[in-house]
C-alpha cells in the first residue's frame, strides 16, 4: 500500500510541476507586453458600479475611480442598489460630493428582482441608462491606480476588441491570517490559473472585478439578462463574447481586489462557493485542476517514504512542492500582479496551496451554496435556482 501511496505522491508531483512550468510560461508569454506604452486612446466610458449596502472601506475604493487620468468629459460613474435608501448608495452619492466635475448617476431597481442573480438587475438597469458605446463593470470591492480607465480603454483601439479584463492582487486591508489567506489565493492560485489559460487557448472568459465590453457585443447576446440565473456572470459574459468571434483581452494592467471576509467561516464559505461555482461552468477544468496543487502530493510523499525507512527522500519530495509553489507565486504573485506582501507569497502560499485542495474537494460534496443569506441549487452549465 505504502508503495501506491509513495507513487500516488510522485504523479502528483510531476503533475503540479509541469504546472508550475505552465505557470512560467504563461507569465513571460503575458508580460512580453508590459513596456509597451500605453496608447493615447480616450473613448467615452460608461463605468457602471452595482452596491449593496455598505462594506468595509467602500468609501476609500469608490473615490478611486473618480481620481483618474482621464478627461472628465470622456467618462460617467453609474451607480446602482436595489433600494433608494441603501447604504452603499449613500455612501456612493457622499464621495460623488467631492467630486463635482465627473458626472455621476444613482439609479435604484425597487422591489424584488427578477433574477436570481440580483446583481443583474442593477446591471441592466444601468446598461441601459449609460450614455457611451464601451461600458466597464466593476466590483464594489475594487481599488484602482489612476491610469486604470487608461488601461481599460486601450484594448478597444483594436475594433475586434469586443470584451476585456484584468487580473487583481488580493488585500487584506485588515489584515488576519483568514483574510491574508484567502487574499494570497486570489494572487496566486488564480493569476496562475488565467495565465496558464491565455496561453494556451486565449482569453474565453472575462473576470467579475473588472469587465468591459461594447454594448454592440451585449446586445448581440441578447442583453445582461442572460446572466439572471448565473452565480458566475463574468464567466457567461466573456465566453458570449468570445463566441461571438470578437478578441477577449487580458490587460497587463492589475487592480486590487479588497478582501471583506475576515473570519474563518466567511472565508470558508466565501472560497468554497466559488470552487463549486467554477466546478458547474467548466467541470472538465475544474476537475483537473486537483493535479496542479503540490502540497497535498507532497505531504503524501512523505508520509509514505517515512512508512518505507526513506525519511530524506520524503523530506526531500516534500521541499520540492514547497519549492514549485515558491515559482508559482513568483512568477504570478510578484512579476505579474506585483503583489508587494513577501511574507504572504513565500510562507503563506504553500498552505494556501494546500487549502485550495481542500476546497477543491469540498466543491463536489453538494451542489448547493449560500449567498447572501439564501441557499440555492448549482445546475449543469453554472445557473441556479432557490433550493426547495
Amino acid at each position: 500500500m505504502w508503495f501506491v501511496l509513495l507513487g500516488l505522491g510522485l504523479f502528483g508531483l510531476l503533475t503540479s510541476t509541469v504546472f508550475a512550468g505552465m505557470v512560467m510560461a504563461g507569465a513571460w508569454h503575458h508580460l512580453r507586453k508590459r513596456d509597451a506604452a500605453l496608447q493615447a486612446f480616450t473613448p467615452q466610458l460608461s463605468l457602471l458600479k452595482p452596491l449593496h449596502g455598505d462594506e468595509p472601506g467602500l468609501e476609500a475604493n469608490l473615490a478611486t475611480f473618480f481620481e483618474q487620468d482621464y478627461p472628465d468629459s470622456d467618462f460617467e460613474l453609474l451607480f446602482c442598489t436595489r433600494d433608494e435608501r441603501d447604504a452603499g448608495l449613500e455612501i456612493a452619492r457622499r464621495v460623488s460630493a467631492r467630486y463635482p466635475k465627473i458626472r455621476a448617476r444613482f439609479l435604484w431597481t425597487g422591489g424584488e428582482p427578477p433574477y436570481i442573480n440580483a446583481k443583474v438587475a442593477s446591471l441592466e438597469k444601468m446598461v441601459a441608462e449609460a450614455a457611451h458605446e464601451i461600458l466597464v463593470i466593476s466590483d464594489s470591492d475594487v481599488r484602482v491606480t489612476r491610469d486604470y480607465l487608461c488601461a481599460v480603454a486601450a484594448p478597444f483601439a483594436d475594433l475586434e476588441t469586443g470584451a476585456m479584463t484584468c487580473l487583481y492582487r488580493g488585500v487584506a486591508a485588515d489584515g488576519g491570517l483568514w483574510a491574508r489567506l484567502e487574499a494570497v489565493g486570489m494572487s496566486v492560485e488564480m493569476t496562475a490559473g488565467v495565465l496558464v489559460a491565455n496561453m494556451l487557448e486565449g482569453m474565453q472568459f472575462v473576470l467579475g472585478p473588472t469587465m468591459a465590453v461594447r454594448r454592440e457585443c451585449v446586445r448581440a447576446m441578447g442583453g445582461v439578462g442572460i446572466f439572471g440565473d448565473y452565480c458566475s456572470d463574468d464567466y457567461i459574459l466573456g465566453n458570449e463574447v468570445y463566441k461571438q468571434g470578437r478578441k477577449v483581452v487580458l490587460s497587463d494592467h492589475a487592480i486590487d481586489h479588497v478582501i471583506i471576509n475576515s473570519s474563518f467561516v466567511e472565508s470558508l464559505k466565501h472560497q468554497v462557493r466559488w470552487m463549486k461555482s467554477t466546478r458547474f461552468s467548466r467541470p472538465k477544468g475544474h476537475f483537473g485542476t486537483a493535479l496542479t496543487f503540490s502540497l497535498p502530493f507532497g505531504l503524501l510523499a512523505l508520509l509514505a517514504a517515512v512508512a518505507l525507512g526513506r525519511p530524506v527522500l520524503g523530506v526531500s519530495l516534500l521541499a520540492w512542492s514547497i519549492f514549485t509553489r515558491w515559482a508559482i507565486a513568483w512568477a504570478a504573485g510578484l512579476k505579474v500582479v506585483r503583489d508587494p506582501s513577501l511574507l504572504d507569497l513565500f510562507v503563506l502560499y504553500p498552505i494556501r496551496d494546500l487549502m485550495g485542495f481542500g476546497f477543491w474537494a469540498a466543491s463536489y460534496l453538494s451542489s448547493k451554496i449560500l449567498w447572501r443569506g439564501k441557499v440555492y441549487e448549482l445546475l449543469p452549465g453554472g445557473r441556479m435556482r432557490e433550493a426547495g
